[in-house]
This record gives structure tokens, sequence and C-alpha cells, in this order.
């Protein structure tokens, strides 16, 4: 076992949607898991971002998280992220206010600067008028943070007038605003406005070690934070066997592979679709370069490599994302790999 501590536990979550799943479905077993993590102690529950995928429904992180924080009592909920170029700031700021007014001191507010969607989807949103450039993300974050505070922001006009902007007109308290990227960019942006950063190793992989040592070395203390704070993420399975976790982890893993090799998306695979219809050896190659970023095992073995993991980074938290396929016969309105790998992780780092 190793002798690291443990770290604490968050969960990235992005309502993975299964052959012959609704969305209604999948939605209730996301709203299921994010209890069951209040129940076993997990720090945090973010809800990310995506839109037009058949195996992702959330695609309105401040919808899930009102759902998610009305059904638990202790942990934080939050996006990861909230993707800015798809918003107006204006919009993102009153949104996360309001959270943060029903839910005092449990609201975090994740930033992205990536689209996350296609370039199709991407014009759809411009037509709608609500979004920004990404060239223009370091003043939209410092908008929403002046937005959403107390004392609110101030326009000033080039005749000399002023005009005062509130994202709530009597705000108690503020949401906490973190810094999501996988790039040299995100980090120096969060170092330099004092911002807590989170790197999104559950997909990028490259870059890691660089980038929390820029974010730290050049990170100025700010009204928000005074010494630099992360944490990492990372695509995680557990089961009471290696092979069970290695199964259950396959079809998160094959839709990986046809998003890099640009096949057309579907709802995400069961586990006895993959097992019946192998992949051809391109798709099995992205596969095993995948899995070997991943953490699937039995649940002392990944709480062990989550300790070295950790204490490698620097850091004293990990948000999972848990990424059990399900079977055949598993309901359809729940995730029985997913919250077993939330449960036995939970046992084995506390």
């Amino acid at each position: 076992m190793s002798s690291a501590p443990a770290p604490a536990l968050s969960v990235l979550d992005l309502v993975s949607v299964r052959t012959g799943q609704t969305s209604s479905e999948a939605i209730a077993a996301s709203l299921a898991l994010a209890q069951r993590a209040d129940e076993l102690g997990y720090r945090r529950y973010w809800f990310a971002e995506h839109h037009n995928m058949p195996a992702v429904a959330s695609t309105a992180p401040p919808v899930l998280i009102a759902a998610a924080a009305a059904r638990t009592t202790r942990i934080r909920v939050g996006s990861g992220g909230v993707m800015l170029p798809n918003h107006s700031p204006l919009i993102v700021a009153e949104q996360f206010a309001a959270l943060e007014a029903l839910n005092p001191g449990r609201i975090d507010l994740g930033l992205g600067r990536a689209p996350g969607s296609d370039p199709v989807i991407t014009q759809l949103l411009r037509q709608s008028g609500t979004t920004s450039e990404a060239d223009r993300f370091p003043d939209n974050v410092t908008d929403i943070l002046a937005i959403m505070s107390p004392d609110g922001a101030t326009v000033r006009f080039t005749s000399g007038g002023e005009y005062g902007v509130r994202a709530t007109p009597a705000a108690a308290g503020v949401p906490e605003v973190w810094l999501l990227g996988s790039s040299d960019f995100s980090a120096q942006l969060a170092a330099r406005f004092g911002l807590p950063y989170v790197f999104a190793n559950h997909f990028a992989g490259d870059g890691l070690e660089r980038a929390m040592a820029l974010y730290r070395s050049q990170f100025t203390p700010s009204a928000w934070l005074d010494a630099p704070r992360s944490f990492i993420t990372a695509n995680v399975v557990v089961a009471q066997t290696e092979e069970e976790a290695e199964r259950r982890a396959l079809p998160q893993l094959r839709q990986f592979a046809r998003l890099r090799t640009n096949k057309p998306m579907r709802p995400l695979e069961t586990i006895d679709e993959v097992l019946a219809n192998p992949s051809d050896p391109m798709e099995e190659t992205l596969v095993q370069q995948g899995r070997s970023r991943w953490f699937v095992g039995t649940a002392d073995a990944v709480a062990d490599e989550l300790r070295a993991f950790a204490a490698t980074h620097g850091v004293d938290e990990v948000m999972v994302s848990p990424s059990a396929g399900s079977y055949d016969a598993d309901p359809k309105d729940a995730a029985p790999g997913r919250l077993e790998t939330v449960e036995l992780l939970a046992a084995a780092l506390a």
C-alpha cells in the first residue's frame, strides 16, 4: 500500500447516455450518483458542458447543478466547466449567482476556453447572439468575477457617465471560480489572476507537469486566493475484480477512440455490444493508448495509484470521472458500474 496521504475525492460527470437509454434515464442515473457521492463524503460534483453528442446529456450545466444541489445537502456542486465562448459573461454571472443564492457556500463555477463542440454547433450558438470570442476569454473572466461580486461592476461611458451591473441585487456570497484547461495558456492565466486551476487530465494526458509548474511558479496572490490551489481530473473504473474493471472500462475507451478517428458518434455502447463487436486494429491501438492513462482495477490497487498520482503532482484532491460502462441488463435509470466505482474508491481511501 502506498504511504502517500489519501487525496480528497470529487466527481466529474458528463451524464453519459448508453444504447437504449433516454436522456431522462441518464440524468436520473447521474442525480442518484450525485446523492451517493454526497453521502460518501466526496468534496465536489461537477457537470461538464458538451453539445450535440449522442452519448452525452450534460449540455446545460446550470440546470443540472440546480437539480443536483436540490437533492444533496453538503457536497459542492458546479461546472467542469462552462465553456465561456458559448455564452454571454453576464448570463453566466447571473446563472451562477442565482445558484449561489439558492445554495450558499456550495457552488463552484469552473470556466473553460474551448467551445466543447464542433464548428457547426459553434456557429449555431453564435447565431443565438449569446457567445463571445475565445480571445476575449481573459476579459470575460474578469467581467464575471466583478459582476458576481457584492459590489458589482461599473460600466464607464466615453461621455463620462457610469452604469452599475450586478448579477443579483443583493449578493451575500459568490461562487468559487476555477479556471480549467489543458494548456499553458489556462495555467498562466489562472496564475496571473490568482485563481484556482484544474488540469483536464481526463482527456488531455500530455503537458500536465509543465502546466502545473507554470501555474505554481507564476502565481500572483489575489483577493480570491493567497497561494496556488489546484487539482487534477482522472478517468477511473473500480470493480470487485481487475477483470471486471477492465470490462467496465471498454465502452468509454472505445468512445474516445471513435472520437479520435472521426467516426460517427452514437450513444455509448454497452459492455455486451463491445464484446460482441471487437475493435479494428487502429481503434484497438487507440483504446490501449487511452487505457495507459486511466486508473482501472480493484479498489485497493486504484487507491494506491491515485495516492501516488496526487503526491507526484502536489495536489490534495483528485476529481474522478467514473467511466464504468453498463451491461444490457442493467437498469436504464441507474449506472451500477459508476456507482460501484465511487463507493469502492471512497471506502479504500477513507
